[in-house]
């Protein structure tokens, strides 16, 4: 079996495997070691994302997040216990993720961006440019603006948030803390208005 295809049947088989476990998720991307994008499924999750894991149904305990960025990892809590673990990808260089203590400020479950996407060809939906900056790149004529999607966006700070994501191993965001889709929606059944989130760097 050549290697290069190897993460692929592995994530397959962990599907078959744990189709039913409530702790496997949604489409999330990742990057595999080769370079190449594997997007599982709903209800899977890729055997090289080791991290992630949910255990807080039925925990009691005020919740709470710490993220800590040299780690690209998130923590969850019910009071005092460790209920979650979410592999992340947070702000690349020149986006960074901001540090300090900060509280959910807004929940949004269809959440898109305001400022980045990709501009399509009015007509045919073709793309001309992809992964735009609205407050750097014009709209070309005949275009229109195709925001990013953010689900289950959790509002910490500004424009920073939590959400589900694409995960290539690497701070890679414009600023927010990206998860696979079955952590980003467990901590958003989770979270309210006001849950403590503690970011460390």
């Amino acid at each position: 079996m050549r290697r290069s295809i190897l993460p692929v049947l592995v994530g397959i088989g962990l599907l078959a495997g744990c189709a039913s476990d409530p702790r496997l998720g949604r489409g999330t991307q990742y990057l595999t070691e080769n370079g190449g994008i594997v997007a599982i499924p709903e209800r899977g999750r890729p055997s090289f994302d080791t991290v992630s894991y949910w255990d807080g149904e039925g925990v009691s305990g005020a919740p709470s997040v710490v993220i800590r960025l040299s780690e690209q990892h998130a923590y969850f809590f019910k009071g005092s216990q460790l209920v979650g673990i979410s592999s992340i990808s947070t702000g690349r260089e020149g986006f960074g993720t901001p540090s300090g203590s900060f509280k959910i400020i807004q929940k949004d479950k269809d959440h898109t961006s305001s400022r980045f996407g990709d501009y399509l060809d009015a007509q045919t939906g073709t793309m001309i440019k992809k992964d735009a900056d609205r407050n750097v790149d014009p709209l070309p004529k005949g275009a229109k603006f195709d925001a990013a999607k953010m689900p289950y966006f959790m509002r910490i700070v500004g424009g920073t948030g939590m959400h589900e994501g694409f995960l290539p191993g690497a701070p890679a965001s414009h600023g927010c803390i990206r998860m696979p889709g079955f952590m980003a929606e467990a901590f958003f059944r989770n979270v309210s208005v006001g849950t403590p989130v503690r970011i460390i760097p």
